[in-house]
């Protein structure tokens, strides 16, 4: 297995990766976004390759706003894991976050955050093993102004 940084040569391998994890997203936008992300220092991804396949990613990007538990700028955020379903619970996705931290050290942070929907148990469940500490729940409302 081998971990490659996010380049030209396998953009749309991860761009493949990022549509079975958000299917209702489009190809051409999300193909547009992370060709704008490899003119940047400030977001990555970094793909896990076997063989010829890719099957696994990880997406970081730098965040200066406020990051909710956190107490410095930058923090380092986990945007987005994938790993397909046959390679789960091997590994994988530790590899792919102490890519993440090594990362994010080179980038001088100290931090390193990330969200989950309240309902995905999975991932909160993952997030937990692989050391992140809980630090908020929330909900978020809207209404339309008439």
């Amino acid at each position: 297995m081998q971990i490659e940084k996010l380049n030209t040569n396998n953009l749309n391998a991860l761009v493949e990766l990022y549509l079975k994890l958000f299917p209702n997203c489009n190809y051409t936008e999300e193909q547009a976004y992370f060709t704008k992300a490899l003119s940047t220092d400030k977001e990555t991804c970094f793909l896990l390759k076997k063989e010829d396949n890719y099957i696994a990613f990880i997406h970081l990007n730098l965040r200066t706003d406020y990051v909710e538990g956190t107490s410095t700028s930058p923090v380092a955020y986990l945007e987005a894991i994938y790993v397909e379903p046959d390679y789960q619970k091997t590994g994988i996705g530790k590899l792919l976050v102490e890519q993440g931290r090594q990362w994010a050290k080179t980038m001088g942070c100290t931090e390193y955050a990330s969200d989950v929907e309240l309902t995905n148990e999975n991932s909160i469940g993952f997030h937990k093993n692989m050391g992140f500490t809980e630090v908020n729940r929330v909900a978020c409302f809207m209404k339309k102004i008439k």
